[in-house]
């Protein structure tokens, strides 16, 4: 997995522990992928606003990860809802899974 794919990851999973500016900022560049020039043009600040402020979300989301591990108990989840043959066990880990969505 890439490091884009990773912080977009962790970022599906803490994005309400940002604010709204974190988000809109790190959505515009992650998954709108505009430039930092293009998420500085569209958003009206500066480039290096827009650089700082994914720089601080990306250290909080990893942060967030390192303490909490939500990111890893999901994907471990996962394998196991794959691997099972238990049929009851499938129907809880989706679920469970669903929730952490």
């Amino acid at each position: 997995m890439s490091e884009r794919d990773y912080l977009m990851d962790l970022y599906d999973i803490y994005k309400d522990l940002l604010t709204d500016k974190q988000r809109e900022y790190f959505q515009n560049y992650y998954f709108e992928d505009l430039t930092l020039q293009e998420a500085s043009d569209e958003l009206n600040v500066s480039k290096q606003i827009i650089s700082k402020t994914i720089l601080q979300v990306t250290n909080k989301l990893k942060k967030y990860e390192s303490t909490l591990h939500l990111n890893k108990i999901y994907n471990v989840l996962t394998v196991i809802r794959e691997t099972t043959t238990d049929e009851n066990i499938k129907k809880e880990l989706d679920k469970l899974l669903w929730t952490c969505q």
